[in-house]
């Protein structure tokens, strides 16, 4: 039974003639897992928005949305509420109150539901998700995992049967997003909720789903079972959507099933001989153009430490990731780097001068560029095209953003802001480029050529945080791990990834075993005489 149909949507912004969906179709069924994927900026958050009514955007829809075999148009408030579930990529733009428990009960509250049965829900709820141990905390004190969990379950107190959510892996780590995964999987098959998910990272997804959607162009260009859908899109350029045990199904000859999963994957790979040996290059180690000495730092004097001792030493012109759990400390490090905070502790040392002593002309102007979570914070004005200037136009142009240069920074995707963010930063000429999340928001494409862009900028030194670890992997010079407020010691990406059991690529627990220090596709291949 149909719980969602779309039949030839189209959708255009208010005063604008662009058709951001143009004659999407699609039908999801009751109990049905649905991923959906496509490129950044094609339309993806404006369909789920339209899907639930109280989040309509202004604009031109035609087209017939029904849910549950009614209109959308014909849905009380009330029916949308409870019976479509959303979950926003970041949920700091989603949580409303103070407390948790305030924030487990404001949608039955707001719905009308009586005290005690709010009082019977939230508390079922809460053990169900694993809650009850921070139920009475500030929600401003939840880590990012703990912040996204806390709003799948405020949303799930009204028992929707479709649960929409919208990158709600976007803003976690590795660890945090596979165990919101899980807890997504659990609803669907033990409660039997339909789940309609976006999302960048199919590595994760694709296992779990019963069906997966690819948007091009405003419509629906691929729809049907996982294994289906690789298999068609294979040869094509999505081939570089494919989970690492598909892409390597693929190069390797296609023989038998293809797999999606780090346990098929390797499977596949223990029936292949390999060939080559992956060598590990020494590190460079050149003029240092970044320090942290004994760096300790809190944002009050009674909270507790969020550096206790860091140190670390960035060479330069080398690109230097960290990762590590939500709440780690990695974006208040990149603060101290870029001199927004100070350490009560210890110093940052900026190619070869204090941070503490250095006036904001000397540390930013051709020196530091910093690129916060949020991008719309370096935007203040209301054109593309003004805030990149006419070198920042012509390399958007290059980038296929050409057609962004008129819009409104807050029009944009979230990858798109990215992308503009860069190039801005990029016009600025810095000599150290801090980069928080970078890959946020972006699809496979954008972030191959972020990689290429990265790698490109020779002599600039670039200190990368990031969840993505395939990313890492690809650009990384050396890579790290933050964990209790101090950074462990930084080896190269392939000692780095083939040790970790947890923070590491989906290549690497592929090839574990049989071929050392692989952690790319791209290395596995060619371990295997399949570079090419």
């Amino acid at each position: 039974m149909e719980i969602l149909s779309i039949k030839d949507l189209t959708f255009s912004y208010s005063g604008s003639d662009k058709k951001v969906l143009n004659g999407l179709t699609l039908s999801i069924n009751e109990g049905e897992f649905v991923v959906l994927y496509g490129k950044t900026g094609c339309g993806k958050s404006t369909l789920f928005k339209l899907i639930k009514k109280e989040l309509t955007p202004a604009g031109v829809e035609n087209g017939e949305i029904l849910f549950k075999g009614k209109n959308k148009k014909e849905l009380s408030l009330r029916e949308s509420a409870e019976g479509i579930g959303f979950v926003m990529q970041s949920p700091e733009n989603q949580i409303v109150t103070d407390r948790v428990w305030h924030e487990l009960a404001f949608y039955m509250e707001n719905l009308g539901y009586p005290s005690e049965k709010i009082s019977a829900r939230v508390g079922e709820v809460s053990n169900y998700f694993g809650i009850t141990p921070w139920f009475g905390k500030d929600t401003v004190c939840l880590s990012g995992g703990e912040k996204q969990l806390l709003t799948l379950a405020s949303v799930m107190t009204v028992s929707p049967s479709l649960l929409i959510l919208d990158e709600p892996t976007a803003r976690l780590d590795p660890i945090a997003a596979n165990g919101f995964l899980s807890t997504i999987k659990r609803l669907n098959s033990e409660l039997g909720i339909t789940v309609l998910l976006c999302e960048h990272r199919l590595e994760e997804v694709l296992p779990i789903a019963d069906k997966i959607a690819v948007m091009e162009e405003g419509k629906i260009s691929y729809y049907g079972s996982p294994r289906e859908v690789c298999k068609k899109i294979a040869d094509g350029e999505y081939e570089k959507v494919l989970p690492t045990a598909a892409k390597l199904w693929n190069k390797m000859g296609r023989e038998g099933e293809i797999p999606l999963s780090v346990k098929e994957g390797r499977e596949y790979l223990s029936k292949m001989e390999s060939k080559n040996q992956i060598t590990v290059t020494e590190e460079k180690k050149g003029e240092v153009a970044l320090e942290m000495k004994n760096v300790w730092f809190r944002y009050e004097k009674k909270e507790e430490d969020v550096l206790k001792g860091a140190d670390a030493t960035v060479f330069s012109g080398e690109i230097f990731s960290i990762v590590g759990g939500n709440g780690s400390g990695k974006s208040t490090m990149l603060k101290l780097l870029a001199g927004i905070k100070k350490p009560y502790r210890g110093k940052v040392i900026i190619r070869g001068k204090n941070v503490a002593r250095m006036k904001k002309e000397e540390l930013y102007r051709n020196n530091i560029a910093y690129l916060p979570q949020d991008p719309l914070t370096l935007f203040l004005r209301d054109k593309v095209a003004d805030e990149l200037g006419e070198e920042g136009k012509s390399i958007a142009e290059k980038m296929g953003m050409g057609k962004l240069l008129n819009s409104h920074p807050h029009d944009l995707s979230g990858g798109e802001q990215q992308k503009c963010a860069l190039i801005k930063l990029l016009n600025l000429k810095p000599k150290i480029l801090l980069l928080d999340e970078p890959t946020k928001g972006l699809d496979c494409f954008s972030k191959e050529e972020l990689g290429r862009t990265l790698k490109s900028l020779n002599g600039i030194t670039i200190v990368l945080v990031t969840h993505d670890l395939e990313f890492a992997a690809s650009v990384s010079d050396r890579c790290t791990l933050m964990f209790g407020g101090e950074i462990l010691p930084p080896p190269r990406p392939e000692n780095f990834f083939s040790e970790n059991n947890y923070y590491t690529t989906s290549a690497a627990r592929i090839g574990r075993g049989m071929l050392p220090h692989a952690v790319t596709t791209e290395q596995i291949l060619f371990g295997y005489g399949n570079e090419n």
